[in-house]
């Protein structure tokens, strides 16, 4: 089992920068594929960046070139960098754990951006 702890969110102007943290617990954290998602409302989940245990790294089209995805195995952390945010950011950010036959959530936390 592994438990998965997001923090970070708030609120920012437009054009400014938030970092999210992802805390996971459990000795092989380094072997999960892991991920930020967002949710706004009225809106389906949608895959934002992900990391692979290998560190390869995957970022969905709205936010290539102002969102950075990293992770730090020694601390069992994975971020999530936001430059140059936009209202349309505006979302509850969730980080996933997975592997082929495991899959974990946390509790979200969320981004508010104004104009």
């Amino acid at each position: 089992q592994v438990q998965v702890v997001e923090s970070g969110g708030g609120l920012a102007q437009a054009g400014g920068s938030l970092r999210l943290s992802c805390a996971a617990s459990g000795s092989i954290f380094s072997r999960y594929t892991m991920g930020w998602y967002r949710q706004a409302p009225g809106k389906q989940r949608e895959l934002v960046a992900e990391i692979t245990s290998g560190g390869t790294t995957a970022y969905a089209d709205s936010v290539k070139g102002r969102f950075t995805i990293s992770r730090d195995n020694a601390k069992n952390t994975v971020y999530l960098q936001m430059n140059s945010l936009k209202p349309e950011d505006t979302a509850v950010y969730y980080c996933n754990a997975r592997r082929p036959i495991s899959d974990y959530w946390g509790q979200g936390t969320q981004v508010t951006v104004s104009s």
